[in-house]
Parts: structure tokens; sequence; C-alpha cells
């Protein structure tokens, strides 16, 4: 037997929560196979199996904490399912003969036994591959789980795909099928999905748990004040119409936003660099570095990816870098050092259609600069004419101990004149 053991987690990180075990007992794996998630901190990291075999027990559930070199289960290696495979077809022989034995001559060939067996086989299937939560949802509303259309990490069913299911009446189908016998306990079920569940509890998980820390952390320690201003998108987005298709050919990569957003910030920060430092005990720790936080919403929960030494990097080399990194945090495939040791943040509200927040700083951090949803509204021009120009609200949060009012507005000014012309962004200034 070859034990199954938890890694090393990375740097600080001593224990995680078993999020889903994605093989069974019984169940055949290849070497380096992903074999079971654990949830951490930080990030979601997937176990391989360190050889190949027949997983042989589960000694961890899941939801269970476990911390490093923990045996999680065994492999039986060598196993490799053929004498499983053996077993399992001598015994379903032997059943298929008995049951051929038994079974009246007109029913032994009855293509809707054959049906109805595997239905429920893949029935079993689907909800074998359900999280716990998920599982007692569909289980306690007699749910068929292979019509519900998974949207979490390859294709797995979440809770919130489970109550739209519920929502749009996937379940009365099922309910229709339920026997006779289960009839009268049919209109409790249908008024209890037709409403849905009042009140249920779900446990955080840890990233979740930690996310929550951090942020109260924030609000503890730090004396946050944010201050706002707006920009007018208008040069942007003519830049961005002129050469997005010659960008993206050349690159291969699409002419976002955010690059130009990263640049205007890198160079404000070199302007000020009070917003690019960080307080440790009695002293100021100056960065003469420029490594940008790009925060991204994941079905796990918000990550901040960073990217490394902006002020060497071209626009396509760090639109290149948002998107891999975005990418890997989505799939839960990002690693903890790309994480760690940002000196600046830049999140985006807008594309969720927020107009306008106060975002909390990404401590040790003292700053971090939030965007916002693209709207049109009426300006007043230089020339006293009125326009409807692309406008986007930009909110500064920082820690006033060693941010004054002063350089808190001064780089945001920057920031925003910057935006309007872009050329500055080219020529450094």
């Amino acid at each position: 037997m070859t034990a199954i053991k938890v890694p090393t987690l990375g740097e600080s990180v001593t224990e995680a929560t078993v999020a889903q075990w994605l093989k069974k007992e019984g169940d055949e794996v290849q070497a380096d196979e992903p074999i079971v998630e654990l949830e951490t901190d930080k990030v979601t990291l997937e176990v391989n199996a360190p050889e190949s075999g027949v997983i042989a027990k589960i000694t961890v559930a899941e939801g269970e904490n476990v911390e490093v070199d923990t045996v999680l289960g065994e492999i039986e290696a060598g196993a490799s399912g053929s004498k499983s495979a053996a077993n399992t077809s001598s015994k379903t022989e032997k059943s298929d003969k008995e049951t051929t034995d038994k079974t009246p001559e007109g029913l032994k060939a009855g293509a809707n036994d054959k049906g109805d067996a595997k239905n429920d086989t893949e029935e079993g299937d689907t909800n074998e591959a359900l999280s716990p939560a998920v599982r007692k949802i569909v289980n306690d509303n007699k749910l068929d789980a292979s019509k519900i259309k998974g949207t979490g990490k390859d294709g797995r069913i979440t809770k919130g795909d489970v109550l739209a299911h519920m929502e749009d009446g996937g379940n009365k189908e099922d309910i229709a099928k339920t026997p006779a016998h289960k009839a009268v306990s049919t209109h409790q079920v249908s008024n209890s999905a037709d409403q849905g569940p009042r009140e249920e509890r779900v446990r955080m998980t840890r990233l979740r748990q930690r996310i929550a820390e951090r942020l109260k952390e924030a609000q503890s320690t730090a004396a946050i004040l944010t201050t706002f201003n707006e920009v007018d998108m208008s040069a942007i987005m003519d830049v961005r119409k002129s050469y997005k298709e010659l960008f993206e050919k050349k690159h291969g990569v699409k002419m976002g936003f955010m690059a130009f957003f990263v640049k205007a910030a890198v160079n404000a920060l070199k302007e000020f660099p009070s917003v690019n430092a960080e307080i440790d005990g009695d002293e100021i720790v100056y960065k003469n570095f420029y490594d940008v936080g790009v925060a991204v919403s994941t079905p796990q929960g918000l990550l901040v990816p960073v990217i490394r030494d902006c002020d060497t990097k071209s626009m396509a080399q760090i639109e290149k870098d948002i998107m891999d990194l975005a990418g890997k945090a989505r799939d839960g495939k990002i690693a903890m050092e790309d994480m760690q040791g940002g000196t600046f943040t830049v999140t985006n509200g807008g594309v969720f259609g927020s107009l306008m927040s106060t975002p909390i700083l990404n401590r040790p951090q003292s700053a971090i600069l939030g965007m916002h949803k693209i709207q049109q509204r009426p300006m007043v021009m230089p020339d006293g004419s009125i326009e409807a120009r692309p406008m986007m609200y930009l909110a500064m949060s920082y820690d006033h101990r060693i941010i004054d009012g002063r350089e808190s507005v001064s780089f945001l000014v920057r920031i925003k004149e910057a935006l309007e012309d872009p050329q500055r962004l080219l020529l450094d200034l």
C-alpha cells in the first residue's frame, strides 16, 4: 500500500481542508492523476496519485481539516484495476445469470429494463460527484442530478445550479415520476421546491474565512480613507478602437483597459513613493519596485494575483500576464507565490456594473485603486458646450497613517491626467 499524503502547502500555511475527492474507493488511478482537492487559506490545490493502482481506502472525509503529511488514503499499487475489473465482471455475469433464471420468459430481453438500469447507474454516478451540500439539496427534493446543467469547474454542479433548476420547475418532472405509494407527500415536496429552502447553513470555505479575516484586519489596523475623482475615457477608447485589431494580431492578446490603469498607476507611484510603501512596526518601508496586484473574482472568492516589475514591462506583456494569472486563478491552479509581495492593487468593480465604491486595503499595502463602470454622462466642455462623454469614477482608498490627503488627491489626479492623455504613458510624463 502507498499512502496518499498532504503535501507541503506553501509558506506559512500548515493546515488545509479536504474540499472534494475526485475519485472514490475502488477507482483505478494513474500516477500523477489528480485524486483529491485541498483548500487552504489562499488557494485550492490538487493532490496527485503518487503511483498507479487502485484507491483501496479513503481515511479523511470531505470537509475535514488536515495538516501537512496527514495520510488521506491508500493506493494499492499494481492492482491497476484489472483484478477489480475481473471480479466485477465475474460478479456481474453471475448476477445476470441468476436474474435471467428467475425472470419470466417474456421479460428477459426487455429494452425498458436495460434503459432503466442504465439511468439508475448514471444517476448514481452523478450523485457521487456532488459536494455534500449540493447532494443534500438534490436528495431532499428528489431531483435527478443528471438533468441539472453544471456551471462549476469541469462542469460540476453547484448549489446555485440546483436552485436555478428548481426555480425553472425542473423538479416537477422528477416528482411526476415518483411511485404512486409516495404520492401523498408530492404536495409537500412541490411547495418546498417552489419556495426553496427557508434557511440553509453552509460552512465557510477556508479561503472565504481567510478573506474575511484579512478584510477585518485591514479595517482594524489601518486608518482607511477614500478619495474620489472621475476620468474621461474617450482618449483610451479611441486608441483601442484604432489599434485593437493590430495590437491583437501582433501580440496575441486583446487590448484591455487594465494595462492602461496599471501603467498610469506605476507612473504615479514613482512620483509619490509613500503610496508604494508600507508600515512595519514603527518603520516605513519604501519599495523601489512596482509589483501591482490585480483583483480577480473567482468561484472560490476574491484573489489578487501580482504582476511583477510593471515598470519594465510593455502594455502587451502586462495584458498577457493579467490574462494568464486571471485564468489560473479562476481554474483554481494559481500558486501562492503568484499572490505574494504586491506593493499596490487595482480592482475593477465596473465589470459587475458598480458605479462607485470604496475598496478596502489589501494589507500590508497602503493604497488600492478602484475602477468602475464607464457610463455616458453630460459634461461641460472647455468651450462651454455640453457633450455626452464616457466617464468613469475612480476611488482610491489609502492608509492615512502614512499617506497624507495632499498626496492621495495628487496621486489620483496624476492617474486621471495619464488616462485622459495616453501619450503621457508613452513619454513617461
